[in-house]
């Protein structure tokens, strides 16, 4: 048990590791800043084209969400990061987290806007077009709104799945969190650092998890 305690709950080695790996944090929030809202703009584009009764707008949409959500996000991250190279086109670690991230998550956020758009009955938008709103002002303040609180917890989890999904990061060698515990791990020979930066993890995503647990709830009644 001392030797258990030692390896992985070592108070000392985790102070020493502390600055390491909250260096790391910081990338990781830089990451999430970037990544999470271009997410969300993407997926409420491909919401909208994947809906828009155009075929010639539809289908290119669809396909570019069912892509890139059945590409697994470390494959493409690595594509992006080792394989463009090849085509003459060289991205630095934080671009090329920033860009494969964004293609998977605006696809898995598009399909969540798009079946909260979905969700909303066309009796709604023939109401706000009755009364003299343009197809724009329709979608902006009748249907969106309507649409995002269906799904703000699967939004939510998405998120959630996206802050875990920065850990990733560390195989292009991008200083993040994961990365930086690991390279205090590989320093003290002790997986003290680990355990700290799981803990972090826990702290900042489980009020998240509650949340989303809360709204789920409060939808159901």
């Amino acid at each position: 048990m001392d030797r258990i305690v030692d390896q992985f709950f070592n108070l000392e080695i985790m102070v020493a590791a502390w600055p390491t790996v909250l260096q790391g944090l910081g990338m990781t929030v830089l990451i999430c800043l970037a990544v999470i809202p271009m997410g969300l703009g993407g997926g409420l584009l491909a919401a909208l084209g994947s809906t828009a009764r155009r075929h010639w707008i539809r289908w290119p949409v669809v396909v570019f969400v069912d892509f890139f959500r059945a590409i697994p996000p470390l494959v493409l991250l690595i594509f992006v990061y080792a394989g463009l190279p090849f085509a003459g086109i060289r991205l630095s670690p934080f671009a090329a987290v920033v860009i494969a991230f964004f293609l998977n998550n605006s696809a898995y956020y598009g399909e969540i806007f798009r079946a909260g758009i979905q969700s909303v009955g066309f009796g709604q938008t023939e109401a706000a077009r009755s009364t003299g709103l343009s197809a724009i002002q329709t979608l902006t303040h009748v249907i969106l709104p309507q649409a995002v609180r269906n799904v703000l917890p699967d939004l939510l989890s998405n998120t959630i799945e996206v802050i875990k999904l920065t850990s990733l990061a560390s195989v292009v060698s991008l200083a993040e969190m994961l990365y930086s515990a690991d390279m205090a791990r590989s320093v003290t020979y002790n997986a003290s650092p680990i355990v700290l930066a799981a803990g972090v993890y826990l702290v900042l995503l489980w009020p998240l998890v509650r949340l989303v647990s809360r709204f789920g709830r409060g939808l159901a009644t």
